[in-house]
C-alpha cells in the first residue's frame, strides 16, 4: 500500500535506531524528505546514509539533546531552513528509567518528564505554526504503559499518561487550526530497549534466551514481539491523506497485550 507523501517533509525524533530509525525509513519510503533529530551525530549519520541510499529522498541531521529549553526550537528552524516547510512531526524521543518506586530519585523522574514530555511539549510549541501552515499531521509515540500500571515503572506511566493527555489536548486545538494530532501506543517491540529486558529475564530466571523470550511473551500474553517498521507503517499512515479523517485518536499496537476499555 502507497501512502503518498511525496513531497513532504518530516521531522522525526529520537531517531537514531529503534522505532524512531524505522519511522523515518517507512515516511522515506513514502516519499518524504526527513529530518533526524536524536543524540549520538554518529548514529543519525548512519540512519541517514540508509535512507539516502534505500529511497533516494533528502535526510538532514541535527545531534542535540532535547532535554535541553532551547534544542526544539533550534530543532524544527534547522529543518525548516534545510527543506523551506514542514509537514510532519513524530515525537519519538525519551526512555525512563524503571525500577523499584522508592530506589528513583528526583533526577530519574526530572529525566523521564525532561525529555520525553517535555521534548514534545516543546517540539510541538515550535513546529505548530508551520504545520498549521501545511494543514499537517502529527503523532506522539508513547506507549502501552500510559493504559496499564506497573509498580516497576511508575515514571513512564506517569510521562505516557500526561503525554496522551496533552496529545488530546492538542487534537482539540487541531480542529480549528487544521493541524491531525494522533498517538500510537507500542507495545514489546523488538528494540535495543527490549533487549535489555531479555537479559534481565535470562538473569532473573537462570535461563537461555529462547526461554526468557518465551517467558516474557507467556507473561504478557502475546504470540511474538512486534517489530519497528510496523510502528513505521501504522504512522506513516496516520500522518497520510489516507487517514485525514483519523484526528485525537490513540492506537495501540502491540498483539493484543493491552486488555482495557
Amino acid at each position: 500500500m502507497q501512502v503518498e507523501l511525496n513531497g513532504r517533509a518530516a521531522i522525526v525524533t529520537g531517531a537514531s535506531r529503534g522505532i524512531g530509525a524505522a519511522i523515518a525509513g517507512v515516511l522515506a519510503e513514502q516519499g518524504a524528505d526527513l529530518f533526524l533529530v536524536a543524540r549520538s551525530r554518529p548514529d543519525l549519520d548512519r540512519v541517514a546514509a540508509g535512507i539516502v541510499q534505500r529511497t533516494g529522498r533528502r535526510a538532514e541531521v541535527l545531534a542535540c539533546d532535547l532535554i535541553d529549553a532551547g534544542s526544539p526550537a533550534a530543532a524544527v528552524a534547522a529543518a525548516v531552513a534545510a527543506f523551506g516547510r514542514l509537514d510532519i512531526l513524530v515525537n519519538n524521543a525519551g526512555a525512563t528509567k524503571r525500577g523499584d518506586f522508592f530506589q528513583l530519585t528526583e533526577a530519574d523522574w526530572s529525566s523521564g518528564f525532561g525529555l520525553k514530555f517535555l521534548g514534545a511539549v516543546r517540539m510541538t510549541r515550535a513546529a505548530w505554526p508551520h504545520l498549521k501552515t501545511s494543514h499537517g499531521a502529527m503523532v506522539n509515540i508513547v506507549g502501552i504503559g500510559s493504559r496499564v500500571a506497573s509498580a516497576e515503572f511508575t515514571i513512564g506511566g506517569s510521562v505516557n499518561s500526561a503525554l496522551i493527555n496533552f496529545t488530546q489536548a492538542m487534537a482539540d486545538r487541531g480542529r480549528t487550526d487544521g493541524v491531525r494530532v494522533n498517538a500510537i501506543n507500542p507495545g514489546h517491540i523488538a528494540t535495543d530497549r527490549l533487549e535489555g529486558r531479555i537479559r534481565l529475564a535470562m538473569e532473573r530466571l537462570k535461563a537461555d534466551r529462547e526461554t526468557a523470550i518465551g517467558h516474557i511473551l507467556a507473561e504478557q500474553g502475546i504470540r511474538r514481539f512486534g517489530q519497528p517498521h510496523e510502528i513505521g507503517w501504522l504512522a506513516a499512515y496516520l500522518v497520510s491523506p489516507l487517514a485525514e479523517f483519523i484526528h485525537g485518536t490513540i492506537v495501540d499496537i502491540d498483539g493484543g497485550e493491552t486488555r482495557a476499555m
